[in-house]
């Protein structure tokens, strides 16, 4: 099979694992691209099977439909990528990955100390949120690390 066949939405949905609402609001914001046939229906080249594994992956990871979108730019648009273009776009990923490592360590050794002190001092346990301060820091779950918190999905950040 060519990478260039052409395949219909069910086998696309099939072999990524995604459902066909999420391709097509993949297609929508620009991530993938389908071709129509004659009656209107949607064909993808087999090629994208590899950029639903991709945004799979950076979704997985905690990219942005932005971020994703941004990687997936880098990528040529004229030929199949190689593993030499994947590899060089999740390059990216290094950094980011490192700071989520950490941070889930920082988690981790947190609740050990919580689950080993049974949470009988409040004073001294770090999720602990001893007369709501942290209601003045903003919304969402301020005292888990800022790499941990994702920004809510129907808000967009700039």
């Amino acid at each position: 099979m060519d990478a260039r066949d052409l395949l219909p939405m069910g086998e696309i949905s099939r072999r990524s694992g995604f459902a066909a609402s999420a391709i097509r609001y993949y297609e929508a914001e620009g991530l993938i691209e389908a071709h129509r046939s004659g009656g209107g229906q949607r064909r993808f080249e087999r090629s994208v099977l590899r950029r639903l594994a991709f945004i799979r992956a950076a979704s997985n990871v905690g990219l942005s439909i932005e971020e994703i979108r941004d990687e997936l730019g880098r990528l040529p648009g004229n030929r199949t990528p190689t593993k030499a273009d994947w590899h060089r776009i999740s390059k990216h990923w290094g950094a980011r990955l490192d700071e989520q490592i950490a941070a889930l360590q920082r988690l981790k050794s947190g609740l050990d100390g919580c689950i080993g002190c049974g949470c009988l001092s409040l004073r001294s346990c770090a999720f602990s949120n001893a007369g709501d301060w942290a209601a003045s820091q903003g919304p969402g779950a301020q005292l888990l690390p800022d790499s941990l918190r994702k920004p809510h999905p129907t808000k967009r950040t700039s």
